[in-house]
């Protein structure tokens, strides 16, 4: 469950089927192999203990009440094996789960999952994608995540023509164009309200 949360976080700010509130233990140690890009991103992807793909731990334990996902946190041995800083942060980011409504819930999830399959080259650029969208001022940043989702309702072929059409051109900086090829070059969600088919 170590990385499920975070993973999501990350996802879920790209506009993944995520790479939400964008995976905990295992998964990350996988991935410390490789050095993080740039600074590691403040929200990190593999922190929740693994228990098969990234979400089975939430799927198995979202519609408990919250003192008993307390409980069942607190007993899962990789949890008990983290650091308490990092165990306080996965609380906060299961209260925050819990918090949301259904069908929210089950966005994060698909997105989660999909982040659990991206490779691990993949999810290096997320991170440094993400980081680089971190810096953009939140008005230009909201423009980004609005064309990925504009993105995502289109197959790959025209996504690539309408990154380059005068209309992105004159909408976007080339970096912010740039930023936005990457992630629709990354395994999509499907649009909202559209069941999961094979990814791109």
């Amino acid at each position: 469950m170590a990385g499920y949360l975070a993973g999501a976080a990350v996802a879920a700010a790209l506009a993944l089927p995520c790479v939400s509130l964008a995976a905990l233990h295992s998964a990350q140690q996988r991935e410390q192999a490789a050095p993080p890009p740039r600074a590691e991103i403040s929200r990190p992807h593999d922190e929740w203990p693994a228990h098969g793909h990234a979400g089975d731990w939430l799927r198995r334990y979202k519609d408990l009440p919250p003192e008993e996902q307390e409980h069942a946190l607190q007993n899962d041995p990789a949890f008990r094996r983290l650091p308490p800083a990092q165990q306080q942060r996965l609380r906060q980011r299961l209260q925050r789960f819990s918090s949301l409504p259904p069908d929210e819930q089950l966005r994060v999830l698909n997105r989660m999952e999909t982040w659990e399959h991206l490779t691990r080259e993949q999810k290096q650029q997320a991170r440094q994608i993400f980081a680089e969208m971190r810096e953009l001022p939140p008005a230009r940043r909201d423009q980004v995540r609005q064309a990925i989702r504009e993105l995502r309702a289109m197959p790959p072929d025209q996504r690539e023509h309408e990154i380059d059409s005068d209309q992105y051109r004159n909408r976007f900086t080339d970096h912010e164009r740039d930023m936005i090829r990457g992630i629709t070059r990354l395994p999509l969600a499907p649009p909202e309200g559209v069941p999961p088919g094979p990814q791109d």
